[in-house]
């Protein structure tokens, strides 16, 4: 079985997914791995991929947990390992089993990257009689829960596009009704002429917002309908706006209902959007913009709309706080992992709403192409800010905008590396807040002298330091030689007499670098005064566990 083109970048990209997640799986696998096991992972991972929206999961042989290729020798031979596709067809429903399997060689090792397919909808995949699934890394039995949502879609309908009977067109708000006119000859230029000779049933067929036969759906009512008409929704259909102070306590709050074609532009009079003024290198003029991008928090409110899972009864929230805006939504985020979402810049497969995002988009109200979540990385780039921060755990997508400059010195080395890809920054993003890196990502921005520091704290390289004004902070990061660390604890001594663990942790914290964690500065401290003690140069003459360290008379002539 040779490796197909194009499979090397799969595990390049597969190695570099944020973390090891429920559709992901990386076993070290050097000789042998058993077959029961790999039947419950096949389970699992093609059960997640259904729940995720993912069209495939994969289950990665010859990897190590800290994402080190290490090479397998899993069922050297071709022949034995394509056999074992059938094997797993004997004991799943249906005959399903691997789409693929891919043997790569990658830096003279063999990786092998299992390919399984998502369950057909309505039907959870099982080894052997037994449904399995993940709760995060582990391997589990399928949930209750999980194991219902996955029969619930043989039968499941679109909530959007369902026929509201009660409803005319007397429940359909006049002034939605007139932007929505407006927004639809925006967007169908071509058709503008014709728009004012429909009359409201005509307007709502060609706009997707009502049936062929003109009934009104749940879209309709959504977007356009009167206030008091959301009862026929047979739901809870609420945008809440709460803004927050800096100790996260509630300072206002308002609460939107239909239609939400006006209330979303009543939510961003809400939003305090001022300016944000900061000083970029080699100008004396501040630059200005403001806090948040327009088009950034459009993409992110909209997208709560469309992609909201109503049946949940659940609620949107915008959540404001000093420098940030948090939207959420309720239901999973289909398309599986942000991070792959990005880096692969398609529109989505399938959607839960697809009547609703059809009606947005004829209406100009969400990206057209599907591409908008990448614009607001991009935007946010190209300002100098954060990138987004999501959340998709607990069966909820959350997205937050800061709506600042976090840290100067990332800005400036975005200035300074303008051919950076969205990849690398988003790792680099991680670096500015002090979040952890995956061991590719560290590999590969360590390679091009980005970063330096030891995992898990890294810190903005030294070359880039010089390059873009970050000397000060470089010299906070980086250690200084052992000597002078010792030379101070001795100095310590020799005009104090004597001095405790607490003593010599106070002379030192603060020199150590900023990189550091209390425990690895304590570890550190420790070694160095086990150092000291070990070649006869301090003493303690307390107790173990209240050290009282002293120099040693022999040490010191010695030194002399």
């Amino acid at each position: 079985m040779k490796e197909p083109n194009g499979k090397s970048d799969v595990l390049r990209r597969l190695l570099t997914a944020p973390v090891e997640n429920e559709v992901l799986e990386f076993k070290e696998a050097k000789n042998t791995f058993s077959f029961q096991e790999i039947g419950e992972y096949f389970s699992a991972l093609s059960n997640e991929a259904n729940l995720k929206g993912a069209a495939v999961a994969w289950l990665v042989f010859g990897v190590s947990n800290k994402r080190e290729i290490i090479g397998s020798n899993f069922r050297p031979q071709t022949k034995n390992l394509h056999s074992l596709k059938h094997e797993i067809a004997r004991h799943t429903t249906s005959g399903v089993s691997f789409a693929e399997i891919h043997e790569v060689q990658e830096n003279g090792k063999r990786v092998l990257l299992f390919e399984i397919p998502a369950a057909p909808q309505g039907t959870p995949v099982p080894f052997k009689g037994h449904w399995y699934g993940r709760d995060g890394e582990s391997l589990v039995p399928l949930s209750l829960q999980k194991l219902e949502r996955i029969r619930a879609q043989i039968t499941s309908k679109d909530w959007s596009a369902e026929i509201v009977e009660e409803a005319t067109l007397e429940d359909i708000d006049p002034r939605a009704m007139a932007v929505a006119r407006e927004n639809f000859r925006k967007k169908n230029p071509r058709l503008a002429g014709d728009v004012d000779t429909w009359d409201g049933s005509v307007f709502l067929r060609n706009a997707k917002l009502a049936s062929t036969r003109g009934k009104l759906t749940r879209t309709a009512l959504l977007l356009l309908g009167r206030n008091e008409a959301e009862h026929l929704l047979r739901s809870d259909p609420k945008i809440r706006w709460v803004l927050k102070d800096h100790e996260g306590a509630s300072r206002d709050y308002e609460i939107f209902g239909p239609p939400w074609l006006l209330a979303v532009d009543k939510i961003f009079a809400r939003i305090r959007n001022i300016k944000y003024r900061y000083m970029q290198p080699g100008t004396l003029f501040p630059q200005e913009v403001d806090m948040y991008d327009p088009f950034s928090l459009r993409e992110a409110l909209n997208n709560c709309i469309a992609h909201q899972d109503y049946t949940l009864n659940g609620r949107i929230n915008v959540i404001e706080r000093e420098d940030s805006l948090q939207f959420t939504n309720v239901g999973d985020f289909l398309p599986g992992d942000v991070h792959q979402f990005l880096l692969q810049n398609i529109p989505p497969e399938r959607y839960r709403n697809r009547f609703l995002v059809e009606a947005m988009r004829n209406l100009n109200l969400v990206d057209t192409i599907g591409g908008g979540i990448w614009k607001m990385f991009q935007a946010q780039r190209e300002r100098l800010f954060p990138m987004p921060e999501y959340d998709i755990s607990n069966h909820r997508v959350s997205v937050t905008l800061i709506g600042k400059v976090l840290d100067m010195d990332y800005a400036n080395m975005l200035i300074a590396n303008n051919d950076l890809t969205l990849e690398e920054i988003m790792a680099l993003d991680k670096v500015q807040k002090h979040k952890l890196l995956t061991g590719e990502e560290a590999k590969r921005l360590k390679t091009k002298s980005l970063i330096e520091g030891r995992k898990p704290s890294y810190y903005i390289a030294k070359g880039i330091a010089q390059t873009t004004g970050q000397k000060a902070e470089y010299t906070k990061n980086a250690p200084f030689e052992k000597k002078y660390y010792l030379d101070w604890i001795e100095k310590l001594l020799k005009e104090h007499k004597s001095a405790s663990r607490r003593d010599i942790d106070r002379l030192l914290w603060d020199k150590l670098p900023d990189w550091m964690t209390e425990r690895q500065k304590k570890i550190k401290i420790g070694n160095l005064i086990s150092e000291m003690r070990r070649g006869n140069i301090i003493r303690n003459k307390g107790t173990d566990r209240r050290p009282h360290w002293v120099l040693e008379e022999k040490g010191r002539k010695d030194k002399v």
